[in-house]
């Protein structure tokens, strides 16, 4: 299918027409309200992605144009405020659906699949025709429930088809709708890939006929596709996965994005000082609103939530004029807080536009069906399979350990079908304690007491070989993400130093990045400075308790989901219930359980 993006940010726009292209859509870029007119007026498009702040003429005013003038293309509005006037604006301008900016490419690229359904005779979000069946969402064609293996424009030309059944479209049409402006072919080029399609369909038995040719029109969907009879080889499919080439996009645009940075900063600090020394420059007044409104949706959908907030609050201060004093304080603090996130992020080094890190799975097993399914499902989510025969004998235990020590695996999945249970879980014991990786297991049999035995020795999940491939795969990977985590930052306030020291002394061997301070009333400097990932507070201090602490973070708009554990000496049914009242996310009771306060630790960053 054929979209135009219309937005400014030519960043943002050229990222998100990679990401589409990757879902096989045709993607064409206009840069404000006027040349998304243009666009829209002279070529036919499936589906409009309009941001609503636009120069010349902005989202809401052109998409109320587009529908005066009798324009029913489908239409998404893009916005960076989520609230329900600026919705209800754009819905009732006439558009189809919205999103707010941060952009979460999985949730865009899923409600563009929902409106295109809706022109079509079937809701369902596969695309049927007789025994071909298209799933937009998966990107998987099949016939017969044999896999067809496409080219990117072979996919979408069989989809434009599939999209409207009843529809004869002419060569010149069928390139209007398939290719984007620059990269146009001559409509000849067509009927190479209709020879093509077609030939791919003969391989899985289909129709030669399935799509036939109008004289003198151009090509449809016949009406009645033959049933096949045999079934045919077919080729092998493209070990590219989607979510791979998704990253790759997003990947690059990011480092594009980094080298825009400083620039982008610039003006808004260039708008700062001339509001300090009694200027108003009513163009560069402008031009700060718009990098504030860029940076709130492209550092957000790159995945820095709190710089994007920062930039989304002073954008909605630069709407103010004129600002008084306060808000002029307000607005360099949140300034001083920006320039802060992106030097951090600056100063992490590039980001790799290479593949990134596959999560690496030992198996331990003998059953090579079953492990040779997994390796072949393993393979299209991006999970490299290394095979461990499983040995029982304890001195080959002893000559096995090197060897699994050396393949450095993020995940172990271990067959207790292979042995006995009780050798099995001597297996377990030995591979909890020799790996920090986590040790899963799988068998036929779901039996309560390997349930507990497992848990006993430190197995991480217990999985059955009943359930389907991709969801042994997806616990692999999920396993995998929650041990590799960054070196999270963590900001303890505490005015007993022996506490301090106890807490350095548990969290330090543990690659965590902690900032010990004694004085409360020096918190919020510090908070600003170490921009934490968790905060842990004392609730007995004097003078500022841990409770007023918290209450001041859940009450400022950067800070209030900054994840917080409270630290108290009171166990009664009352404190816990005012602790929780005030926002705290956990407490713990002293004295400090080294292994309380560690696994609660743990366990709230590998959520976040």
């Amino acid at each position: 299918m054929r979209i135009l993006t219309v937005e400014d940010d030519e960043l943002l726009a050229q990222t998100v027409a990679n990401v589409l292209s990757q879902h096989h859509y045709a993607v064409d870029i206009a840069s404000d309200g006027e040349m998304g007119w243009q666009f829209a007026t002279t070529t036919a498009y499936d589906l409009i992605l309009l941001d609503v702040m636009l120069p010349k003429l902005n989202g809401v005013s052109l998409c109320r144009q587009f529908r005066q003038a009798g324009y029913q293309t489908p239409i998404l509005l893009l916005t960076a405020k989520d609230s329900g006037s600026d919705k209800v604006m754009g819905l009732d301008a006439g558009a189809d659906d919205y999103i707010v900016k941060p952009v979460d490419f999985d949730e865009l690229t899923a409600r563009i699949r929902a409106i295109l359904r809706r022109g079509h005779p079937d809701p369902s979000p596969l695309l049927k025709w007789a025994a071909l069946t298209l799933d937009p969402g998966s990107l998987e064609v099949t016939y017969e429930g044999q896999p067809l293996y496409l080219t990117s424009t072979e996919y979408r030309l069989l989809e434009l088809f599939l999209r409207n059944p009843q529809r004869v479209f002419s060569r010149s049409a069928i390139v209007e709708h398939l290719w984007t402006f620059d990269e146009q072919p001559e409509a000849a080029t067509v009927k190479t890939y209709i020879k093509n399609l077609r030939q791919k369909l003969k391989i899985v038995n289909a129709s030669a006929d399935l799509i036939e040719t109008v004289y003198g029109l151009g090509y449809r969907l016949k009406s009645q596709p033959q049933s096949p009879n045999t079934i045919a080889p077919v080729s092998e499919p493209d070990q590219n996965s989607k979510e791979q080439q998704v990253f790759l996009a997003v990947a690059r645009a990011k480092d594009s994005f980094k080298a825009q940075i400083r620039d982008r900063l610039t003006v808004l600090q260039q708008w700062i000082e001339t509001i300090n020394a009694g200027i108003l420059n009513v163009e560069l007044h402008q031009q700060a609103i718009n990098e504030a409104h860029r940076f709130a949706g492209t550092l957000g959908t790159f995945g820095f939530e709190t710089a994007s907030q920062l930039a989304a609050a002073i954008e909605d201060l630069l709407q103010i004029q004129p600002l008084n004093p306060h808000q002029l304080q307000q607005m360099q603090q949140l300034m001083t807080q920006l320039a802060h996130e992106l030097e951090n992020f600056l100063n992490q080094g590039a980001i790799a536009t290479t593949e990134p890190s596959l999560p690496q799975l030992l198996v331990i097993s003998n059953d090579q069906q079953w492990v040779q399914s997994l390796m072949q499902t393993a393979s299209s989510q991006s999970v490299l399979v290394k095979q461990i025969s499983f040995l029982t004998e304890n001195q080959e235990l002893k000559q096995t350990q090197s060897e699994i020590q050396n393949s450095r695996p993020d995940v172990v999945l271990l067959d207790l079908d292979m042995t006995s249970t009780s050798q099995a879980m001597v297996w377990l014991t030995e591979l909890t304690k020799q790996l920090t990786a986590p040790v899963l297991v799988i068998t036929r049999s779901d039996n309560f007491e390997n349930r507990i035995e497992m848990v006993r020795r430190g197995g991480g999940k217990f999985l059955l070989k009943s359930m389907p491939i991709h969801q042994v795969i997806e616990q692999v990977i999920q396993s995998s993400q929650n041990v590799q985590t960054r070196e999270a930052r963590i900001l303890v306030v505490d005015d007993d130093c022996l506490t301090l020291e106890q807490i350095q002394n548990i969290l330090q061997p543990w690659g965590l990045q902690l900032k010990l301070l004694s004085d409360p009333y020096q918190f919020w400097q510090v908070l600003v400075s170490f921009a934490p990932d968790l905060l842990i507070l004392d609730v007995e201090m004097p003078l500022l308790s841990g409770i007023e602490l918290c209450r001041v973070v859940r009450t400022d708009p950067v800070w209030h989901r900054l994840p917080t554990l409270l630290l108290t000496s009171r166990s009664d049914a009352d404190t816990i219930h005012q602790l929780f009242a005030t926002g705290a996310d956990d407490c713990i009771v002293k004295p400090i359980s080294e292994a309380k306060l560690l696994t609660r630790i743990l366990h709230r960053l590998a959520r976040g």
